[in-house]
């Protein structure tokens, strides 16, 4: 336990934009209303793509795509589920933007799932997934998560994709995260 915090993690690989989706999709089965999960990776890495597998399952109304400019955009639930709020922290600077966003007042109604938010929106739950996104650069990712060499650079950028998502808190302490492996 890190901090005092009940967590435990799971790897998948995803090779490609649709896996990243169905992987979304996977995840979005174990999503209820209150949930809160936070996407990271760099530029690319397939955070949005995942957010649309997310609201694809979910049934929610609208294209989900990234909010950059909107920062925050909600998707109401088409099928009696809880409604999606997508944001993106990545223009945000400071605790105080996130709490003029408001999100804690629809948390309970809503699955939220926050790209970029790292250090901004932590304090919205004890209870969250932390997913993390990467990608080869300059080197390929093995199975294990370790770079090897590149023999093919017009390979590096295959669309493989490793996500890490950890569980915090009790409310997931006993979902089986090895279900969104495909």
């Amino acid at each position: 336990m890190l901090g005092g915090e009940r967590r435990h993690e799971t790897a998948v690989e995803t090779n490609g934009a649709e896996e990243t989706r169905a992987l979304g999709e996977r995840l979005a089965a174990l999503l209820r209303a209150g949930d809160l999960v936070m996407l990271s990776g760099d530029l690319g890495a397939g955070k949005t793509t995942l957010a649309q597998g997310v609201g694809a399952a979910m049934g929610v109304r609208g294209r989900v795509c990234s909010p950059t400019f909107i920062i925050a955009r909600v998707h109401p639930a088409l099928t009696g589920g809880p409604d999606l709020i997508h944001v993106d922290a990545y223009r945000l600077d400071s605790l105080e933007e996130v709490d003029a966003l408001d999100l804690d007042s629809s948390m309970a109604d809503s699955v939220t799932v926050v790209e970029w938010g790292r250090h901004k929106v932590e304090a919205l739950s004890p209870d969250r997934l932390e997913i993390v996104i990467t990608r080869p650069r300059g080197g390929a990712i093995g199975a294990s998560g370790a770079r090897s060499a590149v023999t093919d650079p017009a390979g590096a950028e295959d669309g493989r994709r490793a996500v890490t998502i950890t569980a915090i808190g009790p409310r997931w302490a006993g979902v089986d995260l090895t279900r969104l492996r495909a």
